[in-house]
């Protein structure tokens, strides 16, 4: 922009000793000039902000989808071998093993949360406390459950 008003200024400082033709082909000149740096440098914006554009959608594409589950699957008895969960729909439930010699009866009661993914049971002890279990919910149908834990163990049940 500074070049065409420099030539612009010189253009008027020396009009009466430029003949008419020439000046107006001087001021064609320096029109195509300026046009063409702005066609350049606009040219390069866009490109930077193409770039720009494209690194922002690379990086929020690779951001990891965490999974969300329904829990109206999750409600009902589960068997894995010998090992029994019952979830109710009040967010309790009970969890026995028949190779221990334990029946549902005697079933040890938990609560459980389900947050997308995660799965908390606090299991609640005979003696006051709670202790609880965390596991990662890989698949949840209305037949199977598989989970893992935060040490890399995976659970698979099926609905009863």
């Amino acid at each position: 922009m500074f070049w065409k008003q420099a030539v612009l200024w010189l253009l008027f400082m020396l009009r009466k000793n430029i003949k008419p033709y020439i000046r107006n082909w001087l001021f064609v000149l320096v029109n195509l000039v300026v046009t063409y740096f702005k066609i350049v440098y606009m040219k390069k914006l866009i490109v930077c902000l193409m770039v720009c554009f494209s690194f922002s959608l690379l990086f929020n594409s690779c951001e990891v989808e965490e999974n969300s589950f329904q829990e109206s699957f999750l409600i009902g008895k589960w068997q894995s071998g010998t090992v029994y969960y019952k979830y109710a729909s009040n967010y309790s439930g009970t969890t026995w093993d028949t190779s221990d010699d334990v029946i549902e009866a005697e079933a040890q009661p938990f609560t459980w949360t389900l947050v997308q993914s995660e799965l908390t049971h606090i299991h609640i002890m005979e003696g006051g406390g709670n202790v609880p279990k965390v596991y990662t919910v890989t698949e949840l149908t209305a037949t199977s459950l598989k989970y893992k834990d935060n040490f890399g163990k995976s659970y698979s049940f099926t609905k009863l």
